[in-house]
């Protein structure tokens, strides 16, 4: 057993931070309060800050990997524009140096998955950040289909049938409409081999997407891609995150009639480097919350470092985001945002012992991460 002794602990369940111990028993949070046992290891985390382990919705890690340049990158797949099939866990690289900085910068929890070439990309996962196997790394797999609109697929395929805008979500339309008639069929079949249809391996990893078992994952930075991917969950009644919202600031009143969708907002601590990224603002995180949404700050790494986190919700709160909700953007609303905030994402009993001790706030560059433990193990 561990106690954790003394720290003023962000619980991100309270509203306020409040002074208590919290006891780590067989990788949980077994006691968050006094009178603890006398025979545990104790961490004097007197002067210093406690948080659940920070958790990144979005992003490449493991996948796009460090030092090897886009050629050895293994989360695109450019030969088809639809590829719903692929699944992130046989491209992730535990060994993967990013992965260990992350844990050790305090983030925990990452979800990891596909790019944005693609109109469909495959499945997304989360994992902890610590691990020589991603099997053994795995909270949850899959998490969501990942899909895009706007630049990207326009980009990696205009010379293969998908030009435009509206070309995309065609695809995706299409693969949609194709997977239905597929499960019915399987439906109707009843398990009889003979009345099946043909393995169709596109249309079986869409399953659960039709079935409501996992979201979209919708990558859409402009307002009218946000929209589209909006229009397209609602045609076809579909779970939907959306991903990036770069200009959700101007459409928050569009936005706000559709709290239930989880938004992640990121990477802003970058270049506009192409016309879509023109309105990007630290504001708009900010602006979000204030109008009620679920708000998740995203690094994107390898866009942003995955170390960088803390202070990508820094910069939001500095650009007017409450302070709170900056802090709940990188714990327990990207645990609910990817469906593990039943483990992750705050100090509770029964979750997850994945715990920060910092000195200072998080939120500032000159913090200092002290400790991690990542399921009650303690990485530094």
């Amino acid at each position: 057993m561990t106690v954790i002794k003394n720290g003023l602990i962000y619980d991100m369940v309270k509203d306020k931070p409040y002074k208590a111990d919290i006891l780590i028993q067989k990788g949980k949070i077994k006691k968050i309060g006094t009178d603890m046992p006398g025979d545990e290891e104790v961490i004097n985390a007197k002067g210093k800050n406690v948080f659940p382990g920070f958790i990144d919705a979005h992003c490449h890690l493991g996948l796009d990997g460090w030092g090897i340049g886009f050629e050895g990158s293994d989360y695109n797949e450019l030969g088809d524009v639809c590829t719903p099939q692929m699944r992130a866990i046989d491209s992730f690289n535990p060994l993967d140096p990013t992965v260990a900085m992350a844990a050790k910068a305090g983030v925990t929890s990452v979800a990891t998955g596909q790019g944005s070439s693609n109109a469909l990309g495959g499945t997304w996962m989360a994992v902890k950040t610590v691990g020589v196997c991603a099997d053994d790394m795995i909270i949850k797999d899959p998490i969501a289909m990942k899909g895009a609109l706007g630049e990207n697929p326009k980009r990696c395929y205009k010379d293969k049938g998908n030009f435009a805008r509206m070309s995309t979500a065609a695809v995706i339309r299409n693969m949609i409409f194709k997977s239905k008639e597929y499960l019915a069929k399987k439906e109707a079949a009843k398990k009889n081999i003979d009345k099946m249809p043909p393995f169709d391996f596109k249309c079986e990893a869409m399953i659960p997407v039709l079935k409501k078992e996992i979201p979209l994952k919708i990558h859409a930075h402009q307002a009218n891609d946000i929209l589209t991917a909006i229009r397209l969950a609602k045609e076809f009644d579909l779970l939907l995150t959306l991903e990036h919202v770069t200009e959700g600031h101007l459409i928050v009143d569009k936005l706000k009639e559709y709290k239930d969708i989880p938004l992640a907002v990121g990477p802003t601590l970058t270049h506009a480097s192409k016309f879509e990224l023109q309105n990007k603002s630290w504001t708009t995180p900010g602006i979000l919350a204030k109008a009620g949404c679920q708000v998740s700050i995203i690094t994107d790494s390898p866009v942003i470092p995955q170390e960088y986190l803390g202070l990508c919700a820094g910069l939001a709160h500095k650009a007017g985001m409450d302070e709170m909700e900056a802090l709940k953007a990188i714990t327990i609303n990207p645990a609910k945002h990817v469906g593990i905030d039943d483990r992750v994402g705050s100090l509770a009993k029964g979750k997850d012992a994945d715990i920060v001790i910092v000195e200072g706030s998080p939120l500032v560059s000159n913090s200092r991460v002290c400790n991690v433990f990542i399921d009650g193990n303690r990485i530094v």
